[in-house]
């Protein structure tokens, strides 16, 4: 149990925090270096390294199941096994449909490494949108928890495709692959067995909210899983004795990817919750150990709101990196509960961009420092509300926002890119993707990718959300 009381200090002096920031990214930037060297290196080769190393550290926790390095690698290859023996093809998709728990990640990574595409569908799902997400991805095979069995079979009248279904625990209507799986070995593939996967393949579909409101399956290469957890790792310096708190949904890429993989990769461990709870909060960060919390802004807001914890300063959390965190809000929150730093950022599934306020300056989302305008192509153009497009004018081209002026933010696609941003991986239906592209922007013939958010630059390079466009929000 930790009994040390941590300390808050406040926030560094402007020069310290503009020479941390430039560690951080130089660090950052390091990490996702050797990715495009090594093409066939997955997320889950990466695992099996740190699991031949040390095969007992713990890397996923949680109150139904936890996996060490080497359980996690054992149980993602014989998910591997078990997709061979049933003769799941490449580039075929399978839908995945369970609570946040060690095993989520084991199905993906397994599946995923020998290039079978997983769907990550939304556990808050019923019905017709159930349905909907199911049928855009149209599986050939659906893995869901036991607990959502008769949720699937409600929806099953509305459905267009017939995913042989398998449950994961008891079912009276699904095969057990619970059971299935526990018959095949762990041990790394074979070379017989390992199939031509690179970094440039599709590993994931993630979806997301449009201003439709029909969720859109997003595209995610095993490229952007490794530079989502291998960037965050080298932003936020995790190691071996870090714990990230993660009680975000796991088919969300923040609580998904970002909050799992930036500790896997660097030897890390992840306390992992199903639902957030702001009175048993405390008590899981101080018993577990955990440094560092990943958050979305509203539940740092129940925090600060909620009566007192008698041991909300009784932890050893470094750090709380997230997005969404309102300035008011920040401030409460970082006082109140001896947080020694916040990390907020900016950034979107399917984006092709993204920003991060390494300084600390409250209520901002991010900037980008000079030597990495080139890797962050953002630009923030005039908006017309009314006809809800981007102002052009009169030679046709979108008219660029001065500072303090509000925009829509705008990525500029360069495809075939291996860097941090830049290349946007789009949608299942390739409709979809074109409508998020906005041509002729700044010169004829080029291509960026609309946000759908309204955001302001101030002096110092500091951009601040402030609206989404549409009938939606992030």
């Amino acid at each position: 149990m930790v009994v040390r009381t941590s300390s808050y200090a406040p926030p560094p002096q402007v020069g310290d925090a503009a020479k941390t920031a430039q560690r951080d990214w130089l660090r950052a930037l390091d990490s996702i270096a050797p990715i495009a060297a090594e093409p066939q290196r997955l997320l889950l080769h990466v695992i099996e390294d740190l699991a031949r190393a040390s095969p007992g550290a713990p890397g996923l926790i949680s109150s139904i199941e936890s996996f060490t390095y080497g359980a996690l690698a054992a149980r993602a290859n014989a998910y591997a096994r078990w997709a061979i023996a049933q003769r799941i093809a490449e580039s075929e998709i399978v839908c995945l449909m369970m609570p946040n728990q060690p095993e989520y990640l084991a199905v993906w990574l397994g599946l995923s490494a020998i290039g079978i595409v997983v769907a990550l569908i939304n556990t808050q799902l019923r019905g017709s949108s159930l349905a909907h997400c199911i049928d855009t991805a149209a599986p050939t095979h659906m893995i869901v928890a036991a607990e959502f069995s008769d949720r699937l079979q409600s929806s099953a009248a509305s459905l267009k495709t017939r995913p042989r279904i398998w449950s994961h625990g008891a079912s009276d209507a699904f095969e057990r692959i619970d059971q299935a799986v526990a018959g095949f070995s762990g041990s790394a593939l074979s070379a017989s067995e390992r199939r031509s996967v690179t970094i440039a393949d599709r590993a994931l579909l993630i979806y997301t909210s449009g201003t439709t409101g029909l969720p859109k399956a997003a595209n995610v290469s095993h490229r952007r899983v490794l530079l989502w957890s291998f960037w965050f790792a080298g932003l936020i310096n995790t190691g071996p004795r870090d714990r990230i708190y993660n009680c975000l949904p796991m088919y969300h890429s923040i609580g998904g990817i970002v909050a799992t993989g930036a500790a896997l990769v660097r030897g890390g461990s992840v306390l992992i919750r199903d639902k957030f709870s702001a009175q048993q909060f405390w008590d899981d960060i101080a018993d577990g150990g955990c440094t560092i919390f990943q958050y979305i802004g509203e539940l740092a807001r129940y925090l600060v709101n909620a009566p007192p914890h008698p041991r909300e300063r009784e932890h050893l959390l470094r750090l709380a990196c997230g997005n969404g965190l309102r300035g008011d809000v920040w401030e409460k929150f970082q006082a109140r509960f001896a947080v020694p730093r916040i990390l907020e950022f900016y950034a979107s599934t399917e984006g092709n961009f993204s920003l991060y306020n390494v300084e600390g300056r409250v209520g901002a989302i991010g900037r980008v420092p000079s030597f990495l305008r080139h890797r962050f192509p953002l630009a923030l153009v005039k908006f017309d509300e009314e006809g809800g497009a981007p102002v052009r004018g009169t030679d046709g081209l979108c008219v660029r926002c001065l500072s303090g002026e509000v925009g829509e933010a705008l990525g500029r696609i360069r495809g075939g890119s291996s860097g941090v941003g830049s290349e946007f991986e789009g949608y299942s239906e390739a409709a979809q993707s074109e409508q998020k592209i906005l041509c002729h922007v700044f010169e004829k013939g080029d291509a960026w990718y609309r946000t759908g958010d309204l955001m302001r630059v101030d002096e110092s390079g500091f951009y601040y959300f402030v609206d989404r466009v549409g009938d939606t929000f992030r």
